[in-house]
């Protein structure tokens, strides 16, 4: 990762930790799931509002490092009004740049700001536990997931 990539993603990850977009419960969420990083101690709840299968809301509440709320709030933001396959696909690519595990799936725009955590391998389990919790909200209507 060059120089310029590395301060962009320190950058986005620290803006996205302090200000995170899209927290909070969702009280008339129709899929919800709970994720788990006991290696860091993150913590999250996700809340999905689908209809006709489009993400029309998304939001997340939880306790976790830099790395994690960063994630969690970008994820929030790409998926909100894309449709279910839209957002697995999203997981699907998300997971193989964070991973280097497989191809990446287009392009992912801001979200490849957390390219560089595979360089940090216990960092991906924290990049990644928002991303495994929506894939368990948008198959099961409320589930529970963990990084293990």
């Amino acid at each position: 990762m060059n120089a310029e990539m590395r301060e962009l993603y320190q950058e986005a990850i620290l803006d996205h930790n302090r200000r995170p977009r899209n927290r909070g419960s969702l009280a008339d969420a129709n899929r919800r799931a709970d994720g788990y990083n006991p290696l860091c101690g993150d913590r999250i709840r996700l809340f999905l509002k689908i209809e006709d299968e489009i993400v029309k809301d998304v939001s997340f509440e939880g306790a976790g490092c830099a790395i994690s709320t960063a994630s969690a709030s970008m994820m929030t933001q790409s998926v909100k009004g894309k449709s279910v396959a839209e957002a697995y696909a999203l997981f699907e690519g998300f997971h193989a740049m964070a991973t280097d595990d497989g191809e990446r799936a287009g392009d992912l725009g801001k979200l490849e700001v957390f390219c560089g955590v595979k360089e940090f391998p216990a960092r991906v389990k924290c990049a990644t536990l928002a991303w495994h919790t929506l894939k368990a909200a948008l198959t099961q209507p409320a589930d529970s997931t963990t990084t293990e």
